[in-house]
């Protein structure tokens, strides 16, 4: 085999192979980057060692200081804990009905409810929680089941229509389509939007009278006993338009959410409501 040509500028030989005339010499490394990279392999072991590193079946190595990272966060959660145990023992037992808004527990109450609700009820109330299609909208005064503190506190705690909690608020619409004839169904469709200056004599308004009174009030402004709402604020759950309100009547409703109390602590449900409470709509 041929010896590698030398260089004749830099006295130092060539690699063996060109491209275009061009040559690559045969630099060696410097000796301090050949050091520090030999330094990195020797630190890389010792960490493999040292700490949980390399991957088994179900588990990882522990490493001879047996450092988890997982310990360390139950630590800091524990000292958290530790240090807000006088304020959830006081938020357990405050009486919600009799909550000041001005002491310093409604607002630790309402730091620690924000965190949950942007963890828990952001995804279906919105961000801000002003709710979406079949989500209320939690910043205004249009409450199904009461809008106090301490019914806010049962409707995240037991949830609505859900089938795990016995104390779930429950009610439930007839789908009139079963009930009504399409023409009828179009009256009432075309009556509710109106209900604010109603002309009861028309067919609409007998029909009202006849189906929807009952739990919805002779005037249409609901019940939160029955969760029924009230339909003459224009302020529409599932939107106020013709089509929306058709189905709506002719299929009804049925919108279901978890009792937050089974996953929740009971200051975590606490906290929450307070939150809730806070935003400008609780009453």
């Amino acid at each position: 085999m041929d010896e590698p040509r030398v260089d004749e500028l830099t006295g130092r030989p060539t690699m063996g192979h060109e491209f275009d005339g061009i040559e690559e010499l045969n630099t060696p490394m410097p000796r301090w980057w050949l050091w520090t990279f030999y330094l990195t392999i020797i630190w890389g072991v010792g960490y493999t060692i040292a700490y949980p590193a390399w991957p088994m079946v179900s588990s990882a190595t522990a490493g001879l200081l047996g450092y988890s990272t997982r310990a360390e966060v139950s630590a800091d959660i524990a000292d958290h804990n530790l240090s807000n145990a006088a304020l959830v023992e006081q938020l357990n037992a405050v009486d919600l009905a009799a909550f000041d808004p001005q002491s310093d527990l409604h607002r630790y109450a309402v730091a620690r409810g924000a965190s949950v609700f942007r963890a828990q009820c952001s995804q279906c109330h919105g961000s801000g929680a002003a709710g979406a299609v079949g989500y209320p909208n939690l910043l205004d005064n249009d409450w199904l089941w009461g809008g106090d503190l301490e019914n806010v506190a049962h409707s995240v705690r037991h949830g609505i229509r859900n089938e795990t909690d016995t104390d779930a608020r429950y009610s439930e619409m007839p789908a009139f389509g079963d009930i009504l004839e399409p023409e009828e169904i179009e009256a009432l469709v075309k009556f509710v939007p109106t209900l604010a200056e109603a002309d009861w004599d028309s067919a609409g308004g007998v029909l009202f009278a006849d189906n929807c009174a009952a739990c919805h009030g002779d005037l249409g402004l609901g019940d939160r006993s029955q969760g029924a709402p009230n339909l003459a604020d224009a302020i529409w759950l599932y939107g106020g338009d013709s089509e929306s309100l058709t189905q709506t009547i002719a299929k009804a409703r049925f919108g279901v959410m978890p009792a937050w109390g089974q996953r929740l602590s009971e200051e975590d449900v606490r906290a929450v409501s307070t939150y809730v409470h806070s935003l400008g709509g609780g009453e």
